[in-house]
Protein backbone atom coordinates (compact mmCIF):
# COMPACT_ATOMS: atom_id res chain seq x y z
CA UNK A 1 0.00 0.00 0.00
CA UNK A 2 1.29 3.10 -0.97
CA UNK A 3 1.08 6.90 0.50
CA UNK A 4 1.46 9.57 -2.18
CA UNK A 5 3.51 13.30 -1.04
CA UNK A 6 2.00 15.80 -2.18
CA UNK A 7 4.15 16.67 -4.75
CA UNK A 8 3.18 12.89 -6.04
CA UNK A 9 -0.58 13.82 -6.07
CA UNK A 10 -0.07 17.20 -7.81
CA UNK A 11 2.41 15.46 -10.74
CA UNK A 12 -0.26 12.38 -11.19
CA UNK A 13 -3.13 14.95 -11.51
CA UNK A 14 -1.08 17.38 -13.80
CA UNK A 15 1.79 16.42 -15.47
CA UNK A 16 2.41 12.85 -15.10
CA UNK A 17 5.81 13.08 -17.04
CA UNK A 18 7.70 14.93 -13.84
CA UNK A 19 6.81 10.75 -11.76
CA UNK A 20 9.68 8.31 -12.20
CA UNK A 21 8.64 5.43 -14.12
CA UNK A 22 9.04 3.28 -10.83
CA UNK A 23 6.88 5.89 -9.64
CA UNK A 24 4.27 5.32 -12.43
CA UNK A 25 4.43 1.72 -12.13
CA UNK A 26 3.26 1.47 -9.02
CA UNK A 27 0.36 3.76 -9.44
CA UNK A 28 -0.41 1.78 -12.25
CA UNK A 29 -0.07 -1.33 -10.85
CA UNK A 30 -1.64 -0.59 -7.66
CA UNK A 31 -5.04 1.33 -8.05
CA UNK A 32 -6.38 -0.01 -4.92
CA UNK A 33 -3.84 0.66 -2.81
CA UNK A 34 -3.16 4.43 -2.90
CA UNK A 35 -3.36 6.92 -0.01
CA UNK A 36 -3.18 10.73 0.51
CA UNK A 37 -2.40 12.36 4.20
CA UNK A 38 -5.54 14.74 4.63
CA UNK A 39 -2.40 17.24 5.07
CA UNK A 40 -1.80 16.75 1.49
CA UNK A 41 -5.20 18.75 1.12
CA UNK A 42 -4.05 21.57 3.36
CA UNK A 43 -0.83 22.35 1.47
CA UNK A 44 -2.89 22.20 -1.94
CA UNK A 45 -5.41 24.80 -0.73
CA UNK A 46 -2.30 27.03 1.09
CA UNK A 47 -0.58 27.14 -1.97
CA UNK A 48 -3.63 27.78 -3.80
CA UNK A 49 -4.62 30.60 -1.76
CA UNK A 50 -0.99 31.97 -1.71
CA UNK A 51 -1.14 32.24 -5.32
CA UNK A 52 2.27 29.83 -5.75
CA UNK A 53 0.06 27.27 -7.20
CA UNK A 54 -2.51 27.42 -10.01
CA UNK A 55 -5.58 24.57 -10.82
CA UNK A 56 -8.54 24.82 -13.43
CA UNK A 57 -11.12 24.91 -10.38
CA UNK A 58 -10.83 25.89 -6.33
CA UNK A 59 -8.80 23.32 -4.05
CA UNK A 60 -11.87 21.80 -2.73
CA UNK A 61 -13.20 20.44 -6.22
CA UNK A 62 -9.85 19.62 -7.80
CA UNK A 63 -9.07 17.80 -4.64
CA UNK A 64 -12.00 15.73 -4.67
CA UNK A 65 -12.32 15.14 -8.40
CA UNK A 66 -8.63 13.87 -8.48
CA UNK A 67 -9.27 11.53 -5.43
CA UNK A 68 -12.28 10.14 -7.02
CA UNK A 69 -11.00 9.83 -10.53
CA UNK A 70 -7.74 7.93 -9.54
CA UNK A 71 -9.34 6.34 -7.02
CA UNK A 72 -7.17 7.79 -3.93
CA UNK A 73 -8.19 6.94 -0.35
CA UNK A 74 -7.79 10.10 2.17
CA UNK A 75 -6.52 9.32 5.54
CA UNK A 76 -7.35 11.57 8.29
CA UNK A 77 -4.25 13.48 10.70
CA UNK A 78 -5.07 12.06 13.70
CA UNK A 79 -4.07 13.08 17.28
CA UNK A 80 -1.28 9.89 16.77
CA UNK A 81 -0.24 11.31 13.72
CA UNK A 82 0.52 14.78 14.98
CA UNK A 83 2.25 13.61 17.84
CA UNK A 84 4.37 11.11 16.07
CA UNK A 85 5.84 13.99 13.70
CA UNK A 86 6.69 15.64 16.66
CA UNK A 87 8.85 12.65 17.76
CA UNK A 88 10.66 12.36 14.68
CA UNK A 89 14.04 12.65 14.01
CA UNK A 90 14.55 16.32 12.73
CA UNK A 91 15.99 15.59 9.00
CA UNK A 92 12.42 17.24 7.73
CA UNK A 93 11.46 20.96 8.99
CA UNK A 94 8.05 20.85 7.07
CA UNK A 95 5.83 20.14 9.52
CA UNK A 96 3.18 18.73 6.66
CA UNK A 97 5.99 16.58 4.95
CA UNK A 98 6.63 14.91 9.05
CA UNK A 99 2.96 14.48 8.79
CA UNK A 100 3.00 12.48 5.73
CA UNK A 101 5.37 10.66 7.25
CA UNK A 102 4.11 10.38 10.30
CA UNK A 103 1.24 8.91 8.47
CA UNK A 104 3.06 6.06 6.81
CA UNK A 105 4.25 5.00 10.04
CA UNK A 106 1.62 4.68 11.41
CA UNK A 107 -0.53 3.11 8.77
CA UNK A 108 2.53 0.85 7.27
CA UNK A 109 2.30 1.99 4.30
CA UNK A 110 5.66 3.17 1.25
CA UNK A 111 5.44 6.56 0.41
CA UNK A 112 5.65 7.57 -3.33
CA UNK A 113 8.21 10.50 -3.18
CA UNK A 114 11.29 12.23 -5.05
CA UNK A 115 11.90 13.75 -1.20
CA UNK A 116 15.41 13.07 -0.40
CA UNK A 117 15.00 14.19 3.33
CA UNK A 118 11.59 11.78 3.76
CA UNK A 119 13.80 9.25 1.95
CA UNK A 120 16.36 9.46 4.65
CA UNK A 121 13.50 8.01 7.50
CA UNK A 122 14.72 4.79 8.17
CA UNK A 123 11.13 4.03 9.46
CA UNK A 124 9.25 4.13 6.20
CA UNK A 125 9.91 3.24 3.05
CA UNK A 126 10.48 5.55 -0.03
CA UNK A 127 10.16 4.73 -3.54
CA UNK A 128 10.70 7.06 -6.74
Amino acid sequence: MFLLDTCTLLWLAADQRKLSETAKRQIDNHPDSLFVSAISAFEIALKYRQRKLGLPQPPMDWFTEIMEFHGIRELPVTSSIAILSTQLPPMHNDPADRMIIATAVLNTLTIITCDELIAQYQQVKVIW
